[in-house]
């Protein structure tokens, strides 16, 4: 791949768009890794994600998975914990979506490393 190709739409050459991370956005982004890092944990946000207008409540994800509802609770609650997903209590229902804001972030700083794996 040349360097022309590499470049972004932005006309970077690779080289990191902005300043090294911060050691609060490193720990922050290291967080959201670690809760995705799970295979139950990434697919429920698929699932989650993908129902209608991408939220879904515990009743619609729980009969997916060979796990105990505490247990699906459990990874629900590292993945809000972790600022990946918010929920709203609706009657007896908790609703689950992403924030878009934290998915954002995952992308740009897995971008940003691409970046500069290309350019390499």
């Amino acid at each position: 791949m040349s360097k022309q190709q590499a470049r972004g739409a932005d006309g970077c050459d690779g080289q990191l768009i902005r300043e090294p991370l911060s050691e609060n956005e490193s720990a922050e982004l290291a967080r959201m890794f670690k809760a995705i890092g799970d295979p139950v944990r990434l697919r429920l946000v698929s699932l989650i994600a993908s129902h209608d207008n991408g939220e879904a409540c515990v009743c619609d994800i729980s009969d997916t998975f060979d796990l105990s509802q505490p247990t699906i609770s459990h990874h629900l609650r590292v993945l809000r914990d972790a600022g990946l997903l918010d929920c709203e209590r609706r009657g007896t229902w908790v609703y689950y979506r992403a924030i878009p804001v934290a998915w954002e972030k995952l992308s740009a700083a897995v971008d940003t490393v691409g970046r500069v794996a290309v350019s390499a």
